[in-house]
């Protein structure tokens, strides 16, 4: 078990990948994946229709090799940037590894088309005995009809290490060095985007204004380089995905990366707008308890009632260690290992990446968690978060390098679900009435973040990429999501307009298009599951874990169908909005206090 006495806030350790760029093992494993990679480029000549099933396993099996090997060098360039986005050798490890990524992806491209060039009655057969790599290989035959020639595949590789993929990495650049100037009790204090964003919770609602109006200044002051980037960035995804490629749309193109058909998400987002009028109820009732007339966008985060408590990385350690051992003795078991392995980076930095993140190297690996932690409950609450993610990662490591983690919308469950087991633990052991009440209003607070707010991040993407190809400017866009947020907010609380320009500073849209939905995917199925685990129990658990352990194993739809979920069913998403309803009418029925 995990000494909690030696728990700190720290930086994490990436010995377990390398000690350093320039070290033995480093150099010795890209000239390994060198060795590899030419011995694979020999095979080309062996794969035909009548090639031998367990010839082609053990093809399958050199490719997997190589696989993990690039995943590792890649992980340790893209983490040691993470923790540090001004490192100019980091900056430089990652553009090189990322060229040399496109050039390994370029050699081996013959093994993925002759896959899927291959007649349906020979795949059939080859599948009937890949094993773990059976859901893989079936997703790879499923972008058969949007994928090109091996010459322009080629192409667009090298394009992406000097196009999109370097657009990326100098938007963390840029953004990842803001500092935030606000006074805090009389002293001007210089501030990360993490530490800026923690004050949005406070009591202080000229705190708060002062806080946003701070941010989006320092971003609007870039906000045209920003806004050009990400014109460029969606033009070359509608270049691609559309014009060459032959997506109908360009959220497509991510659904069937996610494998979630086009109706389902559609639907999703049809029942989020539809019931936006949860949330905006849910807002005026917080504007009573703040004892306002109505809210102001800066008030969305406020504390129903001023609290300066802080959770010390320690206890929240514990409380979050707590509540998954509640649960299932394994959870709190393989979160510990992430402390214990060292791979856990709490720290806030000046250049340190902003957010959260887990990320998950290969299965033989426990991944690595990233945090920004500033003692806030929302802090808590995102530490649980990400070490589902965690556990989510390493219940699945059983499974081969392509298969073992799972697809963005069903990601999202076990991050989720821990956040709501945490939730849920302190509910059952506060007996103070006030204290119920701030944990209800973060239910509905968290809800609105992770359902509401993306769905509609969504809705702007959508909107976003098609103006875009017609030529729409960044003031135009700003414009576009200013109405996004009205149309979100309705009546329910004062927009102001610095506040069109907070699509400029949503990484999502910028590393991974339309990755945002899956938030929403997530969190409506969590409720739902939640839901079945409070009226079943322990009898739930098995089924819970085995939809975590599937990974990346099986397709999401087939996967909830086996637990009883029809994705394609409005009234599946509806059941989810129903649960958020029912806490904003819990709100509603209570007396507003005097003291708030």
């Amino acid at each position: 078990m995990l000494e909690l006495d030696n728990i700190t806030q720290k930086r994490w350790s990436l010995e377990d990948l390398y000690s350093s760029c320039d070290s033995p093992k480093f150099v010795a494993d890209v000239q390994e994946l060198e060795t590899q990679v030419k011995s694979f480029e020999g095979l080309r000549s062996e794969l035909s229709e009548s090639i031998d099933p367990q010839h082609f396993l053990k093809i399958l099996g050199d490719l997997e090799k190589i696989v993990r090997l690039r995943s590792r060098l890649e992980a340790y360039a893209e983490l040691w940037f993470a923790e540090d986005t001004q490192n100019q050798n980091a900056q430089t490890l990652v553009g090189r590894l990322q060229q040399m990524d496109a050039d390994i992806e370029n050699r081996m491209l013959f093994f993925s088309l002759w896959w899927k060039a291959l007649p349906e009655e020979v795949s059939k057969r080859l599948l009937e005995v890949s094993g773990d790599y059976r859901y893989w290989l079936e997703k790879m035959r499923a972008l058969k009809p949007f994928t090109l020639s091996e010459p322009e595949e080629k192409i667009i590789n090298l394009k992406d290490v000097t196009g999109m993929r370097a657009l990326v990495t100098l938007y963390d650049s840029i953004t990842n060095r803001y500092v935030f100037r606000v006074t805090v009790d009389g002293k001007v204090r210089e501030l990360t985007r993490g530490e800026a964003m923690a004050l949005v919770y406070e009591p202080d609602a000229d705190l708060r204004a002062q806080t946003y109006q701070e941010m989006y200044r320092v971003y609007k002051e870039d906000g045209s380089i920003l806004g050009q980037m990400y014109q460029t960035l969606a033009r070359d995804w509608h270049n691609e995905q559309i014009n060459l490629r032959g997506f109908k749309t360009p959220i497509a193109a991510r659904n069937l990366f996610n494998d979630i058909p086009d109706d389902v998400v559609d639907t999703l987002l049809e029942i989020a707008y539809k019931n936006a009028v949860i949330f905006q109820r849910y807002f005026k009732v917080k504007a009573k308890w703040l004892g306002m007339p109505r809210l102001r966008r800066y008030d969305i985060y406020a504390p129903v009632a001023p609290s300066t408590k802080r959770y010390e990385f320690k206890l929240a350690t514990e409380m979050v260690l707590d509540a998954f051992r509640g649960y299932e003795p394994q959870f709190a078991e393989l979160a510990e290992r992430v402390y214990q392995s060292n791979h856990l980076d709490s720290e806030v930095r000046k250049g340190k990446q902003s957010g959260a993140f887990c990320a998950d190297v290969t299965p033989e690996l426990t991944p690595w968690v990233l945090v920004n932690y500033n003692q806030r409950a929302n802090d808590v609450a995102t530490l649980a978060h990400e070490l589902g993610h965690a556990i989510h990662d390493m219940l699945a490591a059983h499974h081969t390098a392509f298969t073992n983690h799972p697809c963005l919308p069903l990601a999202e469950t076990a991050s989720t679900f821990s956040e709501m087991m945490l939730v849920d633990k302190l509910l059952r052991e506060e007996s103070d009435e006030g204290v119920r009440r701030d944990l209800l209003f973060r239910q509905v607070s968290d809800a609105y973040a992770t359902i509401m707010r993306q769905s509609f991040f969504a809705m702007f993407e959508k909107q976003a990429h098609e103006m875009i190809v017609q030529g729409a400017s960044v003031d135009e866009l700003c414009k576009s999501y200013f109405e996004n947020l009205t149309s979100q907010f309705g009546d329910s609380l004062e927009l102001s307009e610095e506040f069109m320009w907070e699509w400029v500073s949503i990484p999502h849209f910028y590393h991974v298009p339309f990755y945002v939905y899956a938030y929403a995917f997530g969190q409506l199925l969590v409720l739902s599951l939640y839901q079945e685990f409070k009226k079943e129990g322990d009898s739930f658990k098995p089924r819970y874990k085995q939809i975590l352990s599937a990974g990346g194993s099986v397709a999401p739809e087939r996967l909830l169908k086996e637990a009883g979920i029809d994705i394609h069913q409005a009234d599946f998403w509806q059941g989810g909005f129903d649960v958020v309803d029912d806490l904003v009418k819990q709100l509603e029925a209570m007396p507003v206090s005097k003291s708030s």
